[in-house]
C-alpha cells in the first residue's frame, strides 16, 4: 500500500510516461544550439537542422578559419530566409587552449605503458615519443603524478582518439609523461587538457580579440561564448572589449569547463548573460560522479537567477549512430527536467528533440515555479510579481501561450524565468522615436538573443505595419502573435492567451480568447 500511495504522489504520473510521444508541430520549449561544421555546411543541410529545432547556431573558432565560418554564415543566413526564422549566431572562442600541431597528418600512436615528452621546441615533428605544444610554462603548472589528457575525445566523442597522461617528472620546459591508455591521435590538430591546475594562459587570447574585432564585428555576431571562463573578471574583460569595438549589445555566455570556474561559479553567473555548462572538459577535471552534481547545482543556481542555462555533451553516441543511446536519452530528459533551458549539440549529428519532448511531457512545472517564487522572497520586486504572476495566470487558466510585449526582450526572459509550461511569444517592438533604419539592427539582435531562453519564440514587429493597417500597437502584436502560432500548430481558434505588457510604469495582465478565423 505504501508504494502505491508512494506512487500516486509521485508528480511523473506512469501514465504520462508509459503514453508514446509524438514529434510536436512546433518547436519543444528546451531549446537546441547547434554546431554548424563540414557536415553541416550546406544551405540544405541548415535548413534541415531550422526546420528540425536549431535555435542558435554555434560558430566552433578553435578550428577552421574566418573564411569558411563566412561561407557558412552565408549560408545560414540564406536558410534562414527560405523558412522564414530568425537564428541567433553564436561565437565560441579558443581560450586557454593547448593544442599540438600534427604537422605530418599522420596518425600517432600512444601505447599504454610507453614514455611520450611534451615540448614547447615547436621545430621538433610530433610523434610517439614527442609532442610539441605552443606553451613554453606546462612544467611550471604541472608536477609528478598530475593528469594530462590528450587527443579529440572533445571532438570526435570516441575513447580512442584520446589517451590520457601520467606526468613522471619535469625537466626543464620538457614534461615527461607516461602513457596510460592505448590511443591513436589521428588529424591535423589535438588538444591537450590539464586536469586540476592553472594554466597561465589569458581566457581571451589575442587570436580571440582578432575575430571578435573582425568577424564578430561585421557580422554583428548576438552571443559569444567565453571559453574557459576561471573568473568573473574574465567576463567583465570581455564585455569591456565588446564596448571598445562597437559590439555591447552582444551578449556573453560565460562557458564553464573546468573547476576553477565552478570554484567561481556565483560570481561568473552574476556577471555573465548566460552560462554554458562544457561536461567534455569538466568530465577531464572531475570525477564522471561529481559531473552530474556540478550540473544540477549549476542548473539550479541560473533558475534561480533567470539566466539561460546550457548543457554540452549529451548525445555522443550520435556522432556515428542513428539514435541515441537509452542512457543518453535519460540524461538529456533529467536535464530538462532540472531546468535547463538548450542543449548544445557539437559533434553530434543532429537528428531531432525526442528525448527533450518526452521528458516536457512529465516536466513538473508547479514545483520549479514554487521553488522561484519562494527564493525570490517577499515583498515581491514590481516585475518579478507581475512576470511570476503573469505565469501563475497561464497556469491556471491553462493557456497556449503567454504573449510578451518588448522592447529589449528582458521582460520575455523574466516571464520565462518563472518556466512556463507553454510558449512565450516576445513581440519585439521599436522605442518610440528611435532610428527605424538603426533600430531594424538593434531589434533584430534582441529578438534573436531570446532564442536561447526555454520557450521564448521571439518575433519582429513594425509600428509602420501597425500604422498603415489602423491597428493599434496592442492589436497590432496579438494579431501577429495569433498568425505566427497557428502558422506553426501552437494556437487554434479560442484557445486562451495571456497577455503581458508595460503601460507607462505599470506592467498589464489580461487574458484573450484567440480569433475564431
Amino acid at each position: 500500500m505504501q508504494g502505491a500511495n508512494m506512487l500516486l504522489d509521485e508528480p511523473v504520473r506512469l501514465t504520462s510516461v508509459l503514453t508514446p510521444v509524438k514529434p510536436k508541430v512546433f518547436p519543444s520549449l528546451t531549446k537546441i544550439v547547434g554546431t554548424l561544421g563540414p557536415n553541416s555546411h550546406s544551405v540544405e543541410v541548415i535548413q534541415e537542422c531550422l526546420t528540425a529545432g536549431m535555435a542558435v547556431a554555434r560558430f566552433d573558432f578553435s578550428w577552421m578559419d574566418a573564411t569558411y565560418h563566412q561561407e557558412t554564415l552565408n549560408n545560414l543566413r540564406k536558410a534562414a530566409q527560405n523558412v522564414n526564422k530568425l537564428c541567433p549566431v553564436m561565437l565560441d572562442t579558443l581560450g586557454p587552449e593547448i593544442q599540438v600541431h600534427n604537422s605530418t597528418g599522420g596518425p600517432i600512436e600512444l601505447k599504454a605503458g610507453n614514455h611520450v615528452t611534451i615540448t614547447p621546441d615547436i621545430s621538433k615533428a610530433p610523434s610517439s615519443e614527442i609532442l610539441p605544444i605552443k606553451f613554453g610554462d606546462l612544467a611550471k603548472a604541472v608536477k609528478k603524478g598530475d593528469t594530462l589528457f590528450i587527443g579529440q575525445y572533445l571532438f570526435t566523442g570516441s575513447e580512442t582518439t584520446s589517451s590520457w597522461l601520467e606526468v613522471v617528472e619535469t625537466s626543464g620546459e620538457n614534461v615527461e609523461c607516461l602513457v596510460t591508455n592505448t590511443a591513436t591521435l589521428a588529424g591535423p590538430m589535438f588538444t591537450l587538457h590539464v586536469s586540476k591546475a592553472h594554466v597561465s594562459l589569458p581566457t581571451l587570447s589575442d587570436y580571440d580579440k582578432e575575430v571578435i574585432s573582425t568577424w564578430g564585428l561585421h557580422n554583428s555576431v548576438d552571443i559569444i561564448s567565453l571559453s574557459h571562463t576561471r573568473s568573473a573578471e574574465d567576463v567583465r574583460e570581455l564585455r569591456s572589449f565588446l564596448q571598445s569595438h562597437d559590439l555591447q549589445d552582444t551578449q556573453i555566455y560565460a562557458k564553464v569547463e573546468n573547476t576553477e570556474g565552478l570554484d567561481h561559479f556565483d560570481e561568473i553567473l552574476q556577471e555573465a548573460d548566460g552560462v554554458i555548462i562544457s561536461r567534455g572538459d569538466l568530465g577531464i577535471d572531475l570525477p564522471p560522479e561529481d559531473v552530474f552534481i556540478s550540473q544540477k547545482t549549476a542548473i539550479k543556481k541560473c533558475n534561480l537567477a533567470g539566466k539561460p542555462v546550457i548543457i554540452t555533451r549529451v548525445v555522443d553516441s550520435m556522432i556515428d549512430n542513428l539514435r541515441p543511446t537509452r542512457a543518453e536519452a535519460t540524461d538529456v530528459a533529467n536535464a530538462v527536467l532540472d531546468g535547463t533551458d538548450g542543449i548544445l549539440l557539437g559533434a553530434e549529428t543532429h537528428r531531432g528533440p525526442y528525448p527533450v519532448d518526452a521528458a516536457e511531457s512529465v516536466y513538473n512545472q508547479l514545483v520549479h515555479f514554487k521553488k522561484l517564487v519562494k527564493h525570490v522572497g517577499d515583498p515581491m520586486p514590481h516585475e518579478e510579481s507581475v512576470a511570476s504572476s503573469a505565469v501563475r495566470t497561464a497556469m491556471k487558466v491553462k493557456a497556449a501561450a503567454i504573449v510578451v510585449f518588448t522592447f529589449s526582450g528582458r521582460a520575455a526572459r523574466l516571464v520565462a524565468k518563472y518556466k512556463p509550461p507553454m510558449p512565450v511569444l516576445a513581440v519585439v517592438f521599436p522605442r518610440e522615436g528611435s532610428d527605424p533604419t538603426k533600430w531594424r539592427s538593434y531589434g533584430t539582435t534582441q529578438a534573436r538573443q531570446c532564442f536561447a531562453a526555454r520557450g521564448v519564440y521571439p518575433l519582429m514587429a513594425s509600428t509602420e505595419e501597425a500604422e498603415t493597417g489602423g491597428l493599434t500597437r496592442e492589436e497590432y502584436g496579438i494579431k501577429l502573435a495569433q498568425n505566427y502560432g497557428r502558422s506553426v500548430g501552437m494556437l487554434k481558434p479560442f484557445d486562451r492567451l495571456i497577455i503581458f505588457q508595460k503601460i507607462g510604469d505599470s506592467s498589464v495582465v489580461k487574458i484573450i480568447e484567440c480569433d475564431s478565423s
